[in-house]
């Protein structure tokens, strides 16, 4: 997408599975957030995500476990499109109880990745993928997310791709 090649650090390539949105015709969201949330983060992050998708916006997610997957479930509840940006190969799910959430965003959407089929989740990989999430989309909504995180690290690529952030 010319998105994403707007960046100066954009990626080569991306192995996709499903079916990829016209991303720069699209109003495409960015949602992450903590991996050890509450119960309040859980039902915000569902909600946003599903009303997002049923305005009609793209959900983007990492498909981390916590508000990345609440998200997800919200986005693919109200039967929208969602994408996934992985840190890892395709073939590799990563979180392992995330398997359901991976088959039904690849069949409402796509999973992308720019690491190749079978590569491990090395945990260098996701803060490097962050740009991809935010490259993707208009604007990144963060929810709940501690001081030093992959979420904020997407909110700091966000802004410095011009792009606006959201918080909760």
């Amino acid at each position: 997408p010319e998105r994403l090649r707007q960046l100066h650090d954009y990626p080569l390539v991306l192995y996709g599975k499903g079916k990829l949105p016209r991303f720069d015709e699209e109003l495409a969201i960015a949602m992450v957030g903590s991996r050890d949330c509450t119960p309040y983060g859980i039902m915000c992050a569902e909600k946003l995500g599903y009303g997002l998708t049923r305005g009609g916006a793209v959900g983007v997610t990492g498909l981390a476990r916590g508000i990345d997957s609440a998200a997800t479930r919200g986005a693919l509840r109200a039967g929208g499109v969602t994408v996934a940006v992985v840190g890892n190969g395709l073939d590799v799910q990563y979180p392992p109880e995330s398997r359901y959430l991976y088959e039904d965003v690849a069949a409402a959407g796509a999973i992308l990745s720019e690491y190749p089929p079978g590569t491990e989740p090395f945990g260098w990989h996701f803060p490097v993928r962050n740009r991809i999430l935010s490259g993707l989309s208009v604007a990144t909504l963060v929810v709940e997310a501690p001081a030093r995180s992959g979420a904020l690290i997407t909110a700091e690529t966000a802004l410095e791709q011009g792009r606006d952030v959201f918080a909760v």
